[in-house]
């Protein structure tokens, strides 16, 4: 849309269809994701009847009642199983996709309308109560899946279907009654936007898919107008009956809907919702060129990134609302949805692309790392809704909820992971399966250190691949090959991470002194096929403490290796890990362990025990006299706890 002098998205990601994935830390989990975790959630989404509703035969009576948001569970399990598809064909999963593609089709309604529940169960209420019903969010996650599904499989069916059901909704709503002109146009559109963001992103997914601007506008309208007065939630809640005022926030930052987008300094409210209404910002930013998106979205970062998340990367912090609490108010019993800390991926890596800014790829890496990937067990088939910082041993994954956005969610991440790993400076490139095209400045970024490769083209077309071997996050050794048929110059930006200290780098076996740039190390030269890159970063065990405000961390410190954030549970302190203290001068090992929890770096060490017989018949005593013991202590990654036997978990330790 915008003209590529002055554009303000400089990168572009390297599609995961281009990227193959093979290391010990994530290629495990992905074929867990492929071979089990689709399964057992098609399974849960049959078992549960959200399949079967879109064969259209409910009646009145019958239970369950096809909800809401069901849609937009099984769209998330298409758009996971269809990226599966695109990377690894599998027969079996294929049928399956095909079988509830034509189901979801079979369910459109003439005029365009897909939507099982207020087809079936409560069709007077179509469009009636956008605060509160999630029409439009579960119409932009039909949306994702079509394109996803085109792409991966080459059929168009479900990509028709929703392309139809996005005209309907466009014809809906809209400014078309805000003037006489517009109104002749498209007389009676509701000016109205979904309480639960997630159409405004989808719409800009199914404009590049497709290469209509109607869609990019649709989704601009959604976006531009939300907040505006006269409040269009005043207006329809009047119209059914007079319930304005009488929402979760009077004001409805629940739904970001308080204030324009531009005006937000803060980030409040569902925190699932504001990621992705942030992550629509940062695209409608990149298409249409405006710095004035771009720049809310910065202050919002700040917000979130710099006083509302977790170490662990999760965000929301207030059950009650499942959202944003207060700057600095983090409580370790967090509610931290994974859905948000997927969200929270989701924007940063848009805002990774404006200008390859690593503090986008630092809070990116963290959640994935952590708060993200602890939402699944082991064996793929057990999920968490919320992600917690202790426990008192009886918070555990589940196989479904009645809610289910997370376990799918989680599914369409990993199977797209590669496409989070690498940019390149120049045009974006089509989200159709195909080299990207560097122009300008020529740059190949990797923001995260995945062993594989990945593979895109030079200006001159010249293809280009980097085989990255490496044992990150265990290790801080990186190796890049680059492999090309004729030499070829660019720049190879490899990310410092903000954990990193300390760092170094050789090209061909020679130490070479390469300027960092928005936390890149920037190797340009005329590259040779063959050629080696060579990263080496400290990663020593960190004791991480928190903000002084954060009044729940005071005097208490987190172990921190690499990327990963650790913990401590009960399994391996059976003394109880929240009794325990941390000395700082006590020393810290880590270790790999391949017999443990499917190989992970465990940090051992000694720590304080308080010794409860010090405290017979006293409730206070002096400050320092000796009331502790010496114990071991070992602690395990954050991201695999709940993996064994149920017990105590805690991040942050007590400090002395």
């Amino acid at each position: 849309m915008s003209e590529e002098k002055g554009r303000l998205r400089r990168f572009a990601p390297v599609p995961f269809t281009q990227v193959e994935i093979e290391d010990e830390f994530w290629a495990p989990r992905l074929k867990v994701n492929r071979k089990r975790t689709l399964f057992a959630e098609y399974e849960q989404c049959r078992k549960t009847g959200r399949i079967d509703a879109f064969k259209m035969d409910w009646k009145p009576g019958m239970e369950p009642a096809p909800h809401m948001f069901w849609d937009s569970d099984v769209a998330k399990w298409v758009e996971a199983a269809s990226y599966s598809l695109a990377t690894h064909p599998d027969p079996k999963l294929e049928a399956l996709v095909d079988e509830v593609v034509s189901l979801v089709v079979s369910a459109q309604q003439p005029d365009g309308y897909l939507n099982v529940h207020f087809t079936l169960v409560e069709p007077e209420k179509r469009w009636t109560n956008l605060r509160d019903h999630h029409e439009l969010y579960t119409a932009g996650h039909l949306m994702e899946a079509a394109v996803a599904h085109h792409q991966a499989t080459g059929k168009r069916n479900l990509l028709e279907a929703t392309c139809r059901f996005a005209d309907y909704i466009g014809s809906v709503f809209g400014a078309g009654s805000a003037s006489a002109e517009a109104a002749a146009d498209r007389p009676g559109q509701k000016r109205g936007y979904c309480g639960h963001e997630e159409i405004e992103l989808a719409l800009v997914r199914l404009y590049r898919a497709t290469g209509g601007e109607r869609y990019l506008r649709l989704s601009q309208y959604f976006v531009e107008e939300r907040g505006r007065q006269p409040h269009y939630y005043d207006l329809e809640a009047r119209e059914r009956g007079g319930d304005a005022g009488r929402f979760r926030a009077a004001d409805y930052s629940y739904c970001q809907a308080h204030l324009p987008v531009r005006e937000q300094t803060e980030a409040v409210g569902h925190s699932v919702r504001a990621m992705y209404l942030y992550s629509a910002m940062a695209d409608l930013a990149a298409e249409l060129n405006d710095p004035t998106l771009l720049a809310a979205c910065e202050r919002l970062w700040e917000s979130v990134c710099l006083r509302k998340m977790y170490l662990t990367g999760g965000i929301g912090s207030v059950r009650g609302y499942e959202g944003f609490g207060p700057d600095y108010d983090l409580p370790n019993d967090a509610y931290a949805e994974t859905c948000a800390a997927i969200g929270l991926v989701l924007w940063n890596h848009r805002m990774l692309q404006f200008d390859c800014d690593g503090r986008y790829a630092d809070v990116m890496e963290r959640a994935l790392y952590n708060g993200v990937i602890s939402g699944v067990s082991l064996d793929g088939e057990r999920f968490f809704y919320e992600n917690p910082l202790v426990s008192e041993g009886k918070h555990h994954r589940q196989e479904w909820f009645e809610c289910a956005c997370c376990p799918p969610n989680l599914a369409r991440l990993l199977a797209s992971l590669g496409g989070y790993a690498y940019s390149c400076s120049g045009e974006r490139p089509a989200e159709t399966p195909g080299a990207t095209t560097l122009r300008g400045g020529c740059s190949i970024a990797i923001h995260l250190y995945i062993g594989g490769d990945a593979r895109t083209a030079l200006p001159s077309g010249a293809p280009v691949c980097l085989a990255v071997d490496t044992r990150y996050p265990w290790e801080g050794s990186v190796r890049v090959e680059v492999g090309l048929t004729e030499p070829q110059e660019f720049t190879l930006r490899l990310r410092i991470p903000g954990w990193c200290r300390k760092h170094a780098l050789a090209v061909d076996g020679v130490p070479f002194e390469a300027p960092v740039e928005k936390g890149y190390a920037c190797v340009t030269r005329t590259w040779r096929g063959g050629d080696v890159v060579e990263l080496e970063m400290d990663m020593p065990v960190e004791r991480i403490e928190a903000h002084p405000s954060v009044q729940q961390d005071r005097g208490r410190v987190a172990l921190q290796r690499g990327p990963i954030v650790y913990c401590f549970e009960g399994v391996d302190n059976p003394a109880g890990p929240k009794q325990v203290a941390l000395p700082d001068e006590a020393a810290l090992t880590a270790r790999f362990d391949a017999s443990l929890l499917g190989g992970v770096v465990v940090i051992e060490g000694e720590g304080r025990l308080a010794e409860p017989a010090a405290w017979e018949g006293a409730l206070y005593r002096p400050a320092g006299e000796e009331a502790s013991r010496a114990v071991p202590v070992r602690a395990v990654p954050y991201c695999v706890w709940d993996n064994r036997e149920a017990g105590e978990m805690v991040v942050w330790v007590g400090r002395q």
